[in-house]
């Protein structure tokens, strides 16, 4: 708006470069044009401001198809006043000379005006129009239809109002309609979902099984491999006990022949042994024979005292230690007797040896 200040019985205006000031004293015009400053008495001016820059007006209607469909239109609307004097002569653009504030609504009349008029324009295009043309090429051909209605319509020719361009947002239907409408090519998006879902899922089977023949097929592999590995070992070992039987036989052999060797010598060193203990035996014999020959020899020929003497001592060797000696008639007589005897048996023995 236009920036007035006040002193006593004068007010001063200083208008913008984008508002048009018309100011008028009585029938006669005082100043007009953009951007103007100037004094004036309030009690006696009436003052019109017209913005002249361009204008977005958001438009927003529902208009009825062929098929009795509702539909929201949203579309914006670029508008200009482009004759000034003609829209304040049309419109009342006066603001308050003391205040600068419209003392109308201008702008919202104007607003109403060109949403009307698109409503109208856009109304009659989709009323030979079905849904689905509308939703599917409606919006260029709304915007087309509107832009040429708004810049050819004479109501808003005679008003000054110049129309710069229209943009169609959105065609929609009701809620209900957009989703049955939707629901088609949901299905159809979900089917190609499922159908990208299961060939995956049949990718995956088909890989999975490839994977289980690929190991099978490993196993199989595997199991030949330990087969003929259990082959070998077997054929290993048998290699082996065969040698190791053949060793053992060798060290048997040879141990069998070491053994004999030494039973041999064994053997020999016995007989040797034998043979030289008969000897010995042999040796001692006929020594134990000379010397008992010798005693023989040297008892012959002694006389029976003598005899005695020698068998006493004899018996004297082979008696056991005598601590006390009780000699009685009865053992006197026997041994006397002994030793007759046995003196007579050696005289005996030494003639039969005379002779």
């Amino acid at each position: 708006m236009a920036d007035i200040s006040r002193v006593p019985f004068l007010c001063h205006l200083r208008g913008r470069p984008t508002a048009y000031i018309r100011h008028q004293r009585g029938a006669q015009v005082a100043h007009e044009g953009v951007g103007l400053v100037f004094w004036y008495r309030p009690r006696t001016a009436v003052i019109s401001e017209v913005p002249v820059d361009d204008r977005e007006l958001a438009v927003l209607f529902h208009a009825r198809t062929s098929d009795f469909q509702d539909v929201a239109v949203q579309a914006t609307v670029t508008y200009r006043i482009a004759d000034p004097p003609l829209a304040a002569a049309r419109l009342d653009f006066g603001i308050d000379p003391e205040l600068g504030t419209w003392r109308e609504k201008p702008l919202d009349q104007l607003a109403g005006m060109i949403t009307e008029t698109a409503q109208q324009y856009a109304s009659d295009l989709l009323a030979r129009t079905p849904l689905t043309t509308a939703l599917a090429e409606g919006m260029p051909v709304i915007r087309q239809r509107v832009t040429d209605g708004l810049r050819s319509d004479a109501r808003l020719g005679q008003t000054g109002v110049a129309v710069v361009g229209v943009r169609v947002v959105a065609v929609r239907p009701a809620p209900d309609v957009e989703k049955a409408l939707c629901t088609p090519t949901r299905e159809q998006i979900q089917t190609e979902a499922d159908r990208a879902t299961y060939g995956r899922r049949a990718l995956a089977v088909e890989q999975e099984r490839r994977i289980a023949e690929n190991e099978l097929q490993s196993k199989i592999e595997l199991a030949a491999r330990a087969e003929r590995l259990v082959t070998q070992e077997g054929a290993n070992e048998q290699r082996r006990m065969t040698e190791q039987a053949a060793a053992a036989r060798i060290t048997a052999e040879a141990e069998a022949q070491r053994a004999e060797t030494a039973a041999r010598a064994q053997a020999g060193r016995v007989r040797v042994e034998a043979a030289a203990r008969a000897e010995a035996l042999r040796l001692v014999g006929q020594a134990e024979a000379d010397a008992e020959a010798a005693r023989v020899a040297a008892v012959t020929g002694l006389d029976t005292s003598a005899v005695i003497a020698l068998a006493v001592r004899d018996l004297a060797d082979h008696l056991p230690a005598i601590g006390a000696l009780t000699i009685t008639p009865d053992m006197v007589t026997e041994t006397l007797a002994r030793l007759a005897r046995a003196g007579v048996g050696n005289a005996g023995a030494g003639a039969g040896a005379d002779r």
